[in-house]
């Protein structure tokens, strides 16, 4: 198993992975939930909120199924915890072992470090497949009940897109991971991206002058689109791979040029 890194890189996380599933399938389950009662007087409820602040949270229109998940289920808190296992992932995949002086035991073994960083990034996009396909299970679980009336497509779509975003932070801790393996500093670059972003797609685009930081943001291209209402945005998608796959590449060049600490 140590000579195929995917596959010693998914059986280290067959604990973790379980556990991170099945939160993120109760925390859609318990937002889901919710919908019947938030449906009639949802609208009404938000009218008096200011303008801005029902863009900046997407809560236009809760009243529906697809508005409700899109602010509920998918607009805070499921992508918040999808990215902090993502960003744990990718900086435990070389930054982390690196520090804990087993990545230099495994590349004694005959396998190349652009190896590792390949097969370590398709084991995370697996575990991030793993818990977009729980979220879905479990939306799919409560629909009937919760009356959710949302074609599949545009449900799968969706944890698509989530798996996605993922994904993006993901690429961005292994890379910055595999160029300097310093875990501290991934961990903090990370932080500050993901807030940096967030707010970027919020409430960058209520300020004159800083609307441009939305189009920047992996959280625009996560829900902007949204794959809840219109089904997978190709456009969007393709975004976010094509950024993980530059950073992975980039992260590559690095970690194959530097110095491993021992």
């Amino acid at each position: 198993m140590l000579r195929n890194v995917f596959t010693k890189t998914l059986w280290d996380a067959r604990r973790s992975l379980p556990a991170w599933a099945i939160g993120l399938a109760a925390v859609s389950t318990m937002y889901a939930a919710f919908y019947p009662s938030v449906r009639k007087s949802g609208n009404a409820m938000l009218a008096n909120y200011p303008q801005a602040l029902r863009e900046a949270f997407n809560l236009q229109d809760i009243a529906s199924p697809a508005g409700y998940l899109s602010s509920s289920v998918f607009g805070v808190l499921v992508p918040l915890l999808t990215v902090l296992f993502a960003v744990a992932a990718g900086t435990r995949a070389i930054a982390g072992e690196e520090e804990a002086g087993t990545l230099d035991l495994l590349l004694a073994h005959p396998v190349s470090r652009t190896r590792v960083v390949v097969q370590r990034f398709a084991a995370i996009a697996v575990c991030l497949a793993v818990l977009a396909g729980a979220v879905l299970l479990a939306l799919l679980a409560v629909s009937g009940p919760a009356e959710l009336d949302i074609p599949l497509g545009n449900l799968a779509a969706m944890v698509t897109h989530l798996a996605l975003l993922g994904l993006c932070f993901a690429a961005f801790a292994l890379a910055l991971g595999a160029a300097t393996g310093r875990r501290a500093l991934v961990i903090a670059a990370s932080a500050v991206v993901g807030v940096v972003a967030y707010l970027g797609d919020t409430f960058a685009p209520q300020v004159e002058g800083l609307e441009w930081l939305r189009e920047v943001s992996p959280f625009h291209y996560y829900s902007g689109g949204e794959p809840l209402k219109h089904g997978l945005q190709l456009a969007d998608a393709g975004i976010l791979l094509a950024v993980s796959l530059l950073l992975v590449a980039s992260g590559t060049l690095a970690f194959n040029r530097r110095d491993i600490g021992v």
